[in-house]
């Protein structure tokens, strides 16, 4: 089988230094991307060094410090072909409204929301320019249903909601704006959440069609294709890639997903 290099040219990841990010960056230099991981974390040092990429510390919620690194990414690697908005903070805890902090919420909105807002802003504006360029912002199935995620759900709602609103803004401009969300993902953030006892991915299982967890390679391949030219004529969805749990959710009420058959 032939190898796949259809990424051609300067990419960027926010949040590349593990989990989904650290997924997409690699997955991205593996189909010929010349990538840019953007993290708070200096970890991304070592994933740009194993990918041959280039690290550049960064907060996306501090628009000053997003607005430098977009300029010094496009003057000292080239013009930004492909963006990643991978850069997010969990929820630690499904606390009622009441009990849970409000400088807490505000840390999740300003990274998950107003960052990849600003991420998009100062990155797109280079493409808008050259008419071409490719956006994934990595939504969640939280974004798409109710949880007790009081800052996490609607922030994630709202990346998705931008997502479609700056594909419409920006599609005739040719830069496309894509999301996708993933359910739950087996990421070193999940697996510190369940040392925590945070939370209990048995029931996760149980309910999903497909019975098991995401890898977030899994992830990372849905972004290259969102991204490349084989999505083209593809601008404005959000993607989920939740091993079916969506689908499954209004077969509670009748007793649940059946066992396997055949």
């Amino acid at each position: 089988m032939t190898e796949k290099r259809n990424l051609p040219g300067v990419a960027v990841v926010t949040g590349g230094a593990s989990g989904i990010g650290e997924a997409c960056a690699r997955e991205f230099a593996a189909r010929g991307a010349t990538v840019a991981v953007l993290d708070i974390s200096p970890a991304g040092q070592a994933v740009a060094d194993d990918i041959g990429g280039k690290f550049f510390l960064c907060d996306v919620g501090d628009e000053k410090v997003i607005e430098a690194r977009a300029a010094e990414i496009e003057s000292t690697m080239g013009p930004v072909e492909y963006l990643v908005t991978s850069a997010g903070i969990l929820q630690k805890s499904a606390m009622r409204p009441h009990e849970f902090p409000i400088p807490a919420w505000d840390d999740i909105v300003k990274v998950d929301q107003r960052g990849t807002y600003l991420t998009c802003l100062f990155f797109g504006r280079k493409m808008l320019e050259r008419k071409r360029g490719s956006i994934v912002n990595i939504a969640s199935v939280a974004g798409m249903m109710s949880t007790p995620l009081h800052s996490y759900t609607p922030a994630k709602a709202a990346v998705i909601a931008m997502t479609q609103t700056l594909a419409a803004e920006w599609g005739r401009s040719w830069v496309r704006v894509n999301a996708v969300s993933p359910g739950v993902t087996l990421t070193p953030a999940l697996k510190a959440a369940l040392a925590r006892g945070d939370r209990d991915v048995s029931t996760v299982e149980t309910v999903s069609p497909l019975n098991r967890l995401i890898d977030p390679a899994e992830i990372a391949t849905a972004v290259a294709f969102l991204a490349s030219q084989e999505a083209a004529a593809i601008t404005g969805v959000n993607l989920p890639v939740d091993c079916g749990w969506l689908v499954s959710n209004g077969w509670h009420f009748y007793g649940g997903l059946r066992e396997p058959q055949g």
